[in-house]
């Protein structure tokens, strides 16, 4: 999947997270899903934080009330 969407990497990672969860994957495999793992959340947090800025940046244009709270933690 060269460029997955937001469901798409979602649902990848919530399939590797079942994976680890169980326990039976050998280290050298789980820690492959780890790293993809974190690439997955890196994509769907970055996607997260590019739609509420493009939310922002629209209500902001149609003056009306931000009700968004940033995040400063990632």
């Amino acid at each position: 999947m060269e460029n997955p969407t937001f469901e798409e990497s979602l649902q990848e990672l919530e399939k590797i997270v079942s994976q680890l969860e169980q326990g039976d994957v050998p280290l050298e495999s789980a820690l492959d899903a780890f790293k993809h793992g974190m690439e997955l959340s890196k994509h769907c947090q970055e996607t997260l934080t590019k739609a509420e800025e493009t939310l922002t940046k629209m209500m902001s244009e149609a003056n009306e009330e931000i009700a968004f709270e940033r995040n400063e933690e990632a």
